[in-house]
């Protein structure tokens, strides 16, 4: 199975002090001997960038976030696949009605796109396969 990782998903298992690190990075680690492929879209890394640099206790710069990203794309237990985005704002899901709700249902549309299906720490978003964050 194909899946593309949330931005929720994708920064846990890179930032080995995140709350939520261990959970997600064994979740990642089970996945992987299913032969699970993870996949990332532009969106997603950005988002791995900007949400590190904001961690302010952290202190990291983005080219420190992006050395971070690069180090979790080539670790053993990752393969990592890119999704081009081709999916543009009028292909919304219909259950997108709040302006919070907008990147998800994008992300959710462009794993369907691409056969693959999103996984994320979100519950609440249709078709999404939920992260057990325990």
């Amino acid at each position: 199975m194909r899946l593309l990782l949330d931005v929720n998903t994708l920064v846990p298992p890179g930032f080995s002090n995140h709350e939520l690190h261990e959970p997600v990075a064994r979740w990642v680690k089970t996945r992987s001997q299913q032969d699970n492929e993870f996949a990332t879209c532009a969106i997603t890394k950005l988002g791995f960038v900007r949400i590190l640099v904001q961690i302010p206790q952290h202190g990291f710069s983005v080219a420190q976030a992006k050395h971070l990203l690069l180090g979790l794309k080539s670790a053993d237990n990752f393969r990592f696949v890119f999704l081009r985005d081709d999916v543009d704002a009028s292909q919304l899901p219909s259950w997108v009605k709040t302006p919070k709700q907008v990147t998800d249902g994008h992300l959710a549309q462009l794993a369907k796109a691409h056969g693959a299906v999103l996984a994320t720490l979100d519950r609440g978003i249709p078709g999404a396969l939920v992260i057990p964050q325990k």
